[in-house]
């Protein structure tokens, strides 16, 4: 369901989807791509939900649509730092104080989300999934990152080596991680844009596709992999 979300500033909108049964849950906060709040990204968070997660995804492009904002997210996201990251944070917020959230949570992103849940993966949650993420400039951001299980395309070039580097550098940090790179899977292939012509063929020119295959694979790692690390036992009650 459509939603409003306290921020430091204000408002911003979103999309929440509750699962089955009275909980406590664990949480998930989906960081949606460059597209915006998409009903693709409406249905991965309904699919969270259907998996036992209280799952909300905060539209970052609240104050003022894409042409407007999407400038401004990238810049946080390359920064570490911006009111960007005070919008995720007030979303992991209000999921913990919520009384159906065990408050163990953990965030996921695709694309440009993807590089914000790497970044935020060391900023109060209890796990993180990327898909196809900017890997931060300076990887110290990870130095105290929750576990990860990442997940790219081998035919994505402008994430090229990124899985490798990534493997790397948890491996360096001892942090619980599971990075998968899919040999025929590309940029986006979890996610089903529905754009009009022409940007439709522009998005396959440059190997934005989906890939069912690769896409239903990492969704299992991911569940398997949030089981393992949020589905523990709840927060004690005060």
């Amino acid at each position: 369901m459509e939603m409003t979300i306290p921020v430091p500033d204000g408002t911003i909108g979103g999309y929440l989807a509750e699962p089955a049964g009275e909980g406590p849950h664990p949480g998930v906060v989906l960081i949606h791509d460059a597209f915006g709040l998409s009903q693709d990204t409406k249905n991965i968070t309904d699919r969270f939900a259907a998996a036992g997660y209280l799952a909300l995804s905060p539209d970052l492009y609240s104050r003022g649509g894409f042409r407007r904002c999407v400038r401004r997210v990238f810049s946080d996201m390359f920064a570490n730092q911006g009111r960007t990251f005070d919008d995720i944070e007030a979303s992991r917020s209000l999921l913990a104080a919520r009384e159906d959230c065990s408050g163990r949570i953990g965030i996921a992103g695709f694309c440009m989300g993807g590089g914000f849940a790497l970044v935020a993966a060391s900023r109060g949650f209890e796990a993180s999934a990327p898909y196809y993420g900017q890997l931060p400039k300076n990887l110290s951001v990870l130095d105290d990152a929750c576990p990860i299980v990442a997940s790219f395309g081998k035919k994505d070039f402008s994430l090229r080596g990124a899985a490798a580097k990534l493997e790397t550098a948890l491996t360096e940090r001892e942090i619980p991680h599971d990075v998968k790179e899919y040999a025929g899977a590309s940029h986006g292939f979890a996610n089903k844009i529905e754009v009009a012509p022409p940007l439709n063929l522009l998005l396959k020119v440059v190997g934005f596709t989906y890939h069912h295959e690769a896409s239903e694979d990492a969704w299992r790692r991911v569940t398997s992999f949030f089981g393992e690390h949020l589905q523990q036992p709840p927060r004690p009650s005060h």
